[in-house]
């Protein structure tokens, strides 16, 4: 395969783990609740996600046999695990109990952004002027239509404690990246799986000692399922090997379409509408993306290591 065929289904992939990553917004706020009527805590949200994804992971590592990481692959891992397993669901699980999933599309915009600085910062990747440019103007695009729809349904927007989903963010990007990081050596699967065994210490007892004491609704273990299957777990073996094959750099502003497939998920689960505006907004968004890739530096061509086949 050539090395734009890499970098074009890369990105593909990408859009495939943010399609599956945008579902966690509505799942998240079915699982938890709101504070007038609260389901499942934040806390126990986190926790038993993880550990749920642990379980399965340990299956999967099982069936591969695969060997266990290196101790400077265990450095990338502890990290992406602080910013994905723990760090972006708990900060996330509390802000969704105060917000609306609108306010919350407004802080979670920014992540192409911080998730581009920070492979830019760790990864050592770089881009031309005009790949930045693209980067700020599609998250500017991203913020003003959550903004708008906000003020539309007389949500307003104001900074409150609830946007500790600043703090959500950082932790998902630097998650994002330190996983990519080492996906070339161990295989996407292999990643996020080492990430949630890793965690496992840590989130089996606190979903045991978090585990609800009050009646919860079908609904909301319906969430806690979605996020744990698939937001913790299958939805990075597309976006691992998406942001290895295509550059994270690159790859991230896929992101720039998560707010606009939340929106579009939340009409079905929390019975949100759907106006016309939300589609012009999106596609005005999906140039920035593709316009963006023309801009980037080339990314490294993927190739799979012997740890990865076998």
């Amino acid at each position: 395969m050539t090395p734009m065929k890499h970098e074009t289904l890369g990105m593909w992939l990408g859009v495939l783990g943010v399609a599956i990553f945008a579902v966690t917004l509505p799942m998240t706020r079915l699982a938890t609740g709101t504070a007038e009527a609260p389901q499942l805590s934040p806390w126990f949200v986190t926790f038993g996600r993880a550990a749920l994804a642990g379980a399965l992971s340990l299956v999967f590592l099982g069936l591969t046999r695969s060997a266990l990481p290196t101790a400077t692959q265990r450095k990338s891992l502890g990290m992406a695990l602080l910013g994905n397993a723990i760090g972006y669901p708990l900060l996330l699980g509390f802000a969704l109990r105060q917000v609306t999933s609108g306010h919350a599309a407004v802080i979670t915009a920014l992540l192409p952004l911080a998730t581009a600085a920070i492979a830019a910062w760790v990864l050592h990747q770089r881009a031309r002027l005009g790949f930045w440019l693209c980067a700020v103007l599609g998250s500017a695009l991203v913020v003003a239509f959550s903004l708008l729809r906000a003020h539309q349904q007389g949500h307003g927007f104001g900074f409150e404690w609830a946007d500790v989903l600043l703090g959500a963010v950082l932790a998902a990007s630097m998650g994002y990246v330190y996983g990519a990081q080492v996906t070339h050596a161990l295989g996407a699967e292999r990643v996020i799986c080492w990430v949630c065994v890793m965690a496992l210490p840590i989130t089996l007892p606190g979903a045991l000692l978090t585990w609800p004491a009050h009646p919860v609704n079908p609904s909301a273990w319906l969430g806690l399922v979605y996020v744990g299957v698939f937001s913790m777990w299958a939805g990075f073996f597309a976006w691992y090997r998406g942001m290895a094959m295509g550059g994270a750099l690159k790859v991230s502003q896929t992101q720039l379409l998560q707010p606009f497939l939340s929106i579009l998920a939340a009409v079905p689960i929390l019975g949100e509408p759907l106006e016309w505006v939300t589609l012009a907004f999106a596609l005005a968004v999906m140039a920035t993306v593709f316009l963006g890739k023309r801009f980037s530096a080339p990314a490294p061509v993927y190739s799979r290591t012997s740890k990865e086949s076998s």
